[in-house]
């Protein structure tokens, strides 16, 4: 994508009433008025709160919006511009369940409150293959406490990925640590009866993935204390 380009959509971005761009300073210094009150201020309503993780361009974020319009759902990403194209089609079908927030994961629970989210989507997320990028894996235990803290007492985490190294690195640090997996499959498009939110919405890539018969893994868990 051109530097023009970016800049472009950076700037519709900040007309866009359903982006969220909080500075870092804004979030770590507790000052973020929307934590804690994302149903009253920004959906206003009381449906749950659904959050994709590294949201791209925000397919999977509209898709499950369009498919479940009583819940509500954030996609989250530092990169604005992916996820323009997302704030751009919820915005023209006037899609009221849909919020994109820019911020880094790392920063998750200064933006949502204890027990504020009632799930949590991870789609496709890079998975820092190498030793040293071990802390910024999304699923390792520190991301995983953070995600705790946001999640209701009963809230579920959903890993969807073509990497069959992270599907087994979540696995074995899942159940090495007494977390519930709820499922588990390496191949889900394979597995007779797996869950219909997995397999009936693709991103873009996945749909390459699959074109190349690549498999696609998919766990669901609870986060124990």
């Amino acid at each position: 994508m051109g530097s023009k380009n970016k800049l472009k959509r950076f700037n519709e971005n900040e007309t866009f009433k359903n982006v969220v761009q909080p500075s870092r300073e804004e979030l770590v210094n507790k000052e973020f008025p929307l934590k804690g009150n994302w149903n009253r201020d920004f959906f206003k309503n009381d449906y749950p709160i659904i959050l994709e993780l590294g949201c791209g361009k925000g397919e999977y974020t509209t898709a499950m919006a369009e498919r479940y319009p009583n819940k509500n759902f954030v996609g989250v990403d530092i990169k604005g511009a992916r996820f323009w194209r997302g704030a751009k089609t919820a915005l023209e079908e006037n899609m009221s369940n849909v919020g994109f927030l820019r911020t880094q994961i790392e920063l998750i629970d200064h933006a949502f409150a204890e027990n504020e989210v009632d799930e949590i989507w991870i789609t496709f997320p890079d998975p820092q293959i190498k030793y040293k990028r071990t802390k910024h894996r999304m699923t390792n235990a520190e991301f995983l406490a953070r995600y705790k803290t946001i999640l209701k007492p009963d809230g579920v985490v959903n890993l969807k990925t073509d990497s069959e190294f992270m599907h087994g690195y979540t696995l074995g640090l899942l159940h090495g640590a007494g977390h519930e997996v709820l499922y588990a499959n390496h191949n889900v498009y394979k597995q007779e009866g797996s869950p219909e939110d997995v397999t009936r919405i693709q991103t873009f890539y996945e749909s390459q993935y699959l074109e190349q018969n690549k498999p696609i893994t998919y766990i669901q868990f609870k986060i124990k204390n």
